[in-house]
């Protein structure tokens, strides 16, 4: 009878004693091995505790380990829809700001979105699909803006285009900016990586049009 709490050598030595008893044919036991079986009824509450809770602390581990992977292809997941969604938005609302724009510098700048963002949403469609993601589409939450901004009157479109700008921008590189450090799928972190500095270019570039509030046609050509 075993008594107190077990010792690591005890546990392994007792996994291993059941072991040579599994292994061994029934008919081949003699009167010490029936004695070493009937011993275990006798097993102390303590080594069955111990037992259990290692077996239950490994299990815990294992399924924490399985969980944290999960949650990590998600943040992969979340990015390339996501991203993708946006770049859709960019070139739809860079359309409207061609049609609806009042002053030159807003035309200018629509343009301009739809020349960089088709790019951007051949390169995010290509690694989706090598990285076995949907099709890109526009979300839900997407839609709705660029309903917002079809139905908005030509005299407010400006303004609140170069305000959306700067939102949509500051959104896209942050999202860029932690996929790029945290993501989890190389391909989609490497891609990340490549297309953060011309979103950031954009970023900087919404940031002093919504400022100036006119022109941005110099400052395009600059960076350019």
């Amino acid at each position: 009878m075993i008594c107190g709490t077990p010792r690591p050598c005890q546990v392994r030595g007792l996994a291993s004693w059941a072991g040579e008893l599994v292994r061994t044919p029934a008919d081949s036991i003699g009167t010490t091995r029936k004695d070493q079986i009937m011993g275990i009824r006798f097993l102390s509450p303590a080594v069955i505790s111990y037992l259990l809770l290692n077996t239950m602390v490994t299990l815990t581990s294992a399924a924490a380990q399985t969980a944290a992977q999960h949650t990590a292809l998600a943040s992969d997941s979340n990015f390339i829809q996501m991203a993708m969604s946006l770049g859709l938005l960019q070139v739809k609302l860079g359309k409207l700001a061609q049609d609806k724009g009042s002053s030159d510098g807003v035309r200018e700048f629509g343009k301009r979105m739809v020349a960089d963002y088709s790019k951007v949403n051949e390169q995010l469609a290509a690694g989706a699909k090598q990285a076995a993601y949907p099709h890109p589409v526009l979300l839900r939450q997407h839609q709705q803006t660029f309903n917002r901004f079809n139905t908005m009157s030509r005299s407010s479109f400006d303004q609140s285009y170069m305000t959306e700008m700067v939102s949509g921008h500051t959104e896209a590189a942050r999202l860029f900016e932690d996929e790029a450090k945290n993501g989890r799928v190389q391909l989609l972190k490497q891609l990340a990586t490549s297309l953060l500095p011309g979103v950031q270019q954009d970023q900087s570039l919404a940031i002093q049009a919504a400022g100036v509030g006119s022109d941005v046609t110099a400052s395009a050509s600059r960076e350019r």
